[in-house]
C-alpha cells in the first residue's frame, strides 16, 4: 500500500523504513500547509507592544523563531530579565537557537496549560504575560487558567497556516492518507474540492483534524494520540497491521 503523509519527511525517517520494511508499504511525505511568521505589518495590527511585557509563553519552536525575528525587524532588544515559559522542555531547549540558555531564567511544564500556570505560581505571579500562538491555535483554556489564577496576560498570534497547492499530486496512486491538522483537510479541499476522501483511509495525529474529518462525515481508521498510539508511525503501524 501506498500511504500519503502531511509533513515533510522528519530528519530521522527509522521508525518509517521499519515499517515500510515490515509490510511493504510506501510512505511519501508532502507538506499539505506551512507554518510562517507574522509580517511586521500584520503584527502590529493587534496593536501590541513587546516592550510592555516581562514574560513570553511559547508551545511550539515557530513561535520562538517567529517571536525573535519580530523583535529583530521592530528593533526591540530583549531584556536579560525576560522570564520565558514553555510547555514542553523540548520547546524549552529550542531557545538556545536565540539566548545563552543557561543564563536566562526558563521554566517549562509537562505539555498542558495547567504545568505553566503552576510553575508561575505565586513567584512570578507580578509578570505581564505574553502568550504566543498561531492563527489556526485554541488558546481559551489557558487564557482561561492565566485569568483564573489572577494573571496579566494578553495573547498575540506570531504565525501563520499558509494552505500549499497539491494540484500535483495523484491521490488515486495512494490507499491512505495520515494527516496531522485541520489545515491539511482545508489544503486538500483547496488543492482538490471534487474529490471524495471517502475512497481513501483515512488515518489522523492529532485532535483538530480527527474533529474536522468527523464533522464531514468521515470515517478516521485509526485516530491518535491515545494511551497506546504516542506517535504517528505507532498510528501507521496499527493502521498496517489491520490491511
Amino acid at each position: 500500500m501506498r500511504i500519503l503523509i502531511s509533513q515533510k519527511a522528519p530528519s530521522s525517517l527509522n521508525a518509517f523504513k521499519a515499517l515500510e520494511d515490515k509490510y511493504g508499504a510506501t510512505l511519501d511525505f508532502y507538506p499539505f500547509f506551512l507554518i510562517e511568521p507574522l509580517s511586521v505589518k500584520e503584527f502590529r495590527s493587534q496593536r501590541i507592544n513587546l516592550a510592555d511585557y516581562t514574560a513570553i509563553v511559547f508551545s511550539s519552536r515557530h513561535a520562538i523563531d517567529a517571536y525573535f525575528k519580530l523583535c529583530e525587524e521592530t528593533r526591540f532588544k530583549v531584556p536579560e530579565t525576560m522570564k520565558y515559559f514553555c510547555t514542553t522542555e523540548l520547546v524549552a531547549l529550542y531557545l538556545q537557537k536565540h539566548v545563552v540558555y543557561r543564563k536566562r531564567k526558563i521554566f517549562f511544564g509537562d505539555g498542558t496549560p495547567q504545568s505553566v500556570v503552576a510553575l508561575i505560581g505565586p513567584k512570578h505571579k507580578g509578570e505581564k504575560f505574553l502568550i504566543t500562538t498561531s492563527d489556526e491555535s485554541k488558546t481559551t483554556t489557558m487564557t482561561s487558567l492565566f485569568e483564573k489564577a489572577g494573571l496579566d496576560v494578553t495573547v498575540s498570534v506570531m504565525v501563520k497556516s499558509v494552505l500549499q497547492d497539491l494540484s500535483g499530486i495523484n491521490l488515486n496512486d495512494y490507499g491512505a492518507l495520515l494527516l496531522y491538522n485541520s489545515y491539511d483537510l482545508k489544503s486538500l479541499r483547496a488543492s482538490f474540492p471534487d474529490f471524495d476522501l471517502s475512497r481513501l483511509a483515512l488515518i489522523s495525529y492529532g485532535r483538530s483534524i480527527a474533529a474536522a474529518l468527523k464533522n464531514e462525515g468521515l470515517n478516521v481508521e485509526v485516530e491518535g494520540p491515545a494511551p497506546e498510539i504516542q506517535s504517528a508511525a505507532k498510528a501507521l503501524d496499527i493502521f498496517l497491521s489491520k490491511q
